[in-house]
């Protein structure tokens, strides 16, 4: 019987690098990263009073220029999640105790395991004219899946009989889960997304779904002083694919909520809640926590770190009970590179 402990992975990934931060003491009005870049880029007084001052410095060539994008424009740009910023998230997710199987199927399965998901999701935005922009982000997650082969075993009379089940880790790709935003150019406080999610099947097994999937999905961000605050939507249907595999009707819902604190540190809260719509149990993931971040600079590189923790609330139920473990670990690094 082919139990699946993998979790939607495609939705954790557009979720995923809601992990921002920013200055408290910088202008949060404009929201596209271009307006951040040049408001981070526009000399003070201070700055001004310093360049004449300083005979090294190059003629016509500001100081914050020279030194590339402030920390808290890369800060800012990291937390929109549709912000016109190239950026490459890499982020693990960790469930200690976690069950392989209903012990109505293994006896012997225990919440001694831990489901590993690293999923790495490149995001790529591309103007398309004054008025739009379309921001793409690909999630490619790799797993390590709890999972167990069975071991049979043959009677006297000939006949075959399950003596047990040879637990192990299954690892490999899961479902790769592109998807496209369509951003409006918007004066404000306020900015949205919107475009279609898919999902490729690309493994077998307890690794992948099977199913070709497609769905709309919607984000929407909010920004005021040191608060950004947004969620991202989806749902995602089968529509193709292995016909001995389940069908899929799965939602996606990730809230963010990120204070930002001095010298690019943050606080954020950005849970990703599932549901699995197939699921006749419950197919809800509802997970309750937060984490803290911060963006920094390694030489010239700008990198984006932070740790979450998130307790599971409500977890979904296979053959009446619960096997996900009852903590999800988050950590994230994510490579900025801005334009210019």
């Amino acid at each position: 019987m082919a139990l699946s402990l993998a979790p939607f992975t495609s939705g954790q990934a557009c979720a995923q690098d809601v992990d921002r931060s920013a200055g408290e003491d910088f202008d949060y009005s404009a929201l596209t990263f271009d307006q951040d870049l040049a408001q981070a880029l526009e000399p003070s007084p201070e700055t001004t009073l310093a360049q004449a001052s300083d005979a090294s410095q190059a003629p016509g060539v500001a100081a914050a220029e020279a030194a590339g994008p402030s920390q808290e424009a890369l800060a800012k740009a990291a937390q929109n999640p549709i912000a016109s910023m190239i950026s490459i998230p890499f982020q693990w997710n960790a469930t200690p105790n976690t069950q392989w199987a209903p012990n109505a199927i293994d006896p012997d399965a225990h919440h001694d395991k831990v489901l590993n998901v690293v999923n790495v999701q490149p995001v790529l935005p591309f103007q398309l004219s004054d008025d739009w922009t379309v921001v793409t982000r690909t999630i490619v997650p790799f797993l390590a899946v709890p999972w167990a082969d069975p071991k049979i075993g043959v009677t006297e009379a000939g006949d075959p009989y399950l003596k047990r089940w040879d637990q192990e880790q299954r690892v490999g790709i899961g479902d790769i889960n592109p998807s496209a935003f369509f951003v409006p150019t918007m004066e404000g406080d306020f900015t949205f997304g919107f475009g279609p999610t898919v999902g490729i099947p690309v493994s077998d097994g307890p690794l992948g779904s099977g199913k070709w999937t497609a769905g709309p999905a919607v984000v929407g961000v909010y920004t005021k002083g040191p608060w950004v605050v947004g969620g991202l939507v989806n749902n995602m249907w089968s529509f193709a694919g292995d016909e001995d595999r389940a069908d899929v009707n799965k939602m996606l819902v990730q809230p963010f909520v990120n204070y930002n604190l001095p010298k690019g540190w943050y606080i954020s809260f950005s849970p990703i809640i599932t549901a699995d719509w197939e699921n006749e149990d419950n197919g809800w993931t509802v997970p309750v926590g937060a984490g803290v971040g911060r963006v920094f600079k390694v030489g010239k590189q700008p990198i984006n770190m932070s740790l979450h923790g998130y307790y599971n609330v409500v977890k979904p139920e296979i053959g009446g009970e619960e096997l996900l473990g009852d903590w999800t670990i988050r950590t994230q690094i994510q490579f900025l590179i801005p334009a210019g």
